[in-house]
């Protein structure tokens, strides 16, 4: 069952939005360009960050826990919980792959098949980029569910689907199959008409951490995705 999402804004030094939040958990809509947690060469400029600033403001304080990631470039919905109980019940979640995670996604190129699955075993080199191998030896695995949405003569819009979480999972899978994601310049993208990656998590859908009840939240991408196709 779906629930409502109540709507605020924490503004500490750009804007953040706040899509739903209770006592057990914070649904952000992460806007493209910020990190979700510090690194070590930026750890102000996060979404933890703000959002942790927000919660010790409060009387009295809460607590803030990460349970996902989502890419610096990409926008969309991330779960923050408040509690330790929280936290490890809904990261249990991803990690049996029954958390639903839905994005969307501009690809370079016309994709001719209209549904498909990508599964590989994702790793890392020694700059950070991720890359598919042929040994669950040396990388995890990862599989990616690819719907076509739209088509134009160049591009296309696809939907997609994530059994699997591993870092930079869709746009490598996509990359390595003829189609990196437009504006995104690390994995193949040759045009960046927009200026940021056009990657947007639009559907979030879990078990709720206190009352066990299925929660769906939805974010549409960004107007500029359709002005793509």
């Amino acid at each position: 069952m779906a629930r409502t999402a109540r709507k605020r804004n924490f503004t500490p030094h750009r804007p953040i939005g706040i899509q739903f939040e209770d006592d057990s958990i914070i649904i952000l809509d992460k806007p493209a360009g910020l990190l979700t947690i510090a690194t070590e060469t930026e750890r102000q400029e996060t979404a933890y960050a703000y959002l942790f600033g927000y919660i010790k403001s409060k009387r009295p304080p809460e607590k803030l826990f990460i349970v996902h990631r989502l890419d610096r470039e990409a926008s969309g919905l991330l779960v923050f919980a408040k509690s330790e109980m929280a936290k490890r019940y809904l990261q249990q979640q991803f990690k049996e792959h029954s958390a639903g995670r839905v994005y969307h996604a501009v690809v370079q190129g016309r994709v001719m098949r209209n549904r498909q699955v990508i599964e590989s075993y994702l790793a890392e080199n020694a700059i950070h980029r991720s890359y598919s191998c042929p040994s669950p030896a040396k990388g995890k695995r990862a599989v990616t569910h690819v719907e076509v949405l739209k088509r134009s003569a160049q591009r296309t819009l696809l939907e997609v689907r994530l059994d699997t979480g591993r870092k930079h999972q869709i746009r490598v899978h996509l990359a390595e199959h003829g189609h990196p994601i437009v504006g995104d310049k690390a994995y193949g993208s040759t045009s960046n008409p927009i200026r940021r990656l056009a990657l947007h998590a639009v559907k979030l859908s879990f078990k709720h951490p206190k009352t066990g009840e299925t929660v769906v939240f939805e974010s549409p991408a960004p107007p500029n995705f359709s002005s793509l196709i």
